[in-house]
């Protein structure tokens, strides 16, 4: 009896030994056309925070948080006003080619000193610079923002509309330099789960789906030159002012949000 206890423990401790000697997986390791799960429902260690007035990695008031499963962000340990801490989370990789999918919503209040454009504002950044690239006081990632938009009595708009911080996008072969773009989305009202898709194409075309449905659709995602980043992403880019690929984040503006599933697929280039 003892012998066989013995074998049974010491099979179990090879198991998890042997386990946890294989290498976590980088993007290049995923197979076209198989789903990863970027949030792991448990933790943030595959994501790094980084908060515009703050060193890189430091998660200011716990800001990003996993409770029960979901990834959320939160302010009730911020110290008032808000004061345009606005802050990002990244995913460890970068990706080109891919279909994202998401399920959020949001809840609670703004916090107070909060722009009043950010209520229920929120978005997922990508073809994104790394957040080791970004400045101290830097608000946002160069990138594409996929804006996630609530409304209520208080606002009425679009969701899923596009901005452009650092970028231009081309659309309808017109380049685009406004700031931001609107879809042709309904209005996602109450604090309901929403699951909203982003298929992207390196730089050929980028698409926001909702329920199977394109609501806005845009190409050749690009670095605006007059951006304080151009010069230094330009550099880091190979001399290209186009972007094929980046990182992937999700954003803090100032009112809660919770993330409850963060998938990935590989897609054909």
């Amino acid at each position: 009896m003892n012998k066989k206890v013995s074998l049974i423990g010491f099979l179990l401790l090879l198991l998890i030994t042997v386990s946890c000697a294989q290498p976590k997986r980088s993007a290049a390791d995923v197979a076209v056309g198989e789903w990863i799960q970027l949030f792991n429902g448990k933790d943030l260690n595959d994501w790094t925070v980084k908060i515009a007035g703050y060193e890189l990695g430091d998660n200011f008031g716990n800001t990003f948080r996993v409770e029960n499963g979901v990834l959320q962000v939160r302010y009730d340990e911020y110290d008032a006003p808000f004061r345009d801490r606005f802050g990002h989370i990244f995913y460890k990789d970068e990706f080109s080619h891919y279909l994202l999918r998401i399920e959020y919503r949001f809840l609670g209040e703004q916090m107070a000193g909060a722009p009043g454009w950010a209520y229920r504002n929120s978005g997922i950044m990508v073809h994104g610079q790394t957040p080791e690239s970004m400045g101290v006081n830097q608000d946002f990632p160069t990138s594409i923002e996929v804006q996630l938009l609530g409304s209520d009595d208080v606002a009425v708009r679009t969701n899923l509309n596009v901005c452009t911080p650092g970028t231009d996008i081309v659309m309808n072969g017109e380049l685009i330099r406004q700031h931001c773009t609107n879809s042709n989305s309904e209005h996602f009202y109450g604090d309901d789960w929403y699951t909203i898709e982003v298929e992207v194409r390196g730089n050929e075309v980028i698409r926001h789906i909702y329920n199977g449905v394109v609501v806005l659709e845009y190409n050749q995602p690009q670095l605006d030159d007059r951006d304080p980043t151009f010069a230094k992403l330009v550099e880091l880019n190979g001399g290209d002012i186009m972007l094929h690929k980046g990182t992937i984040s999700l954003q803090s503006e100032g009112h809660p949000i919770d993330f409850r599933k963060v998938e990935l697929k590989v897609l054909e280039p």
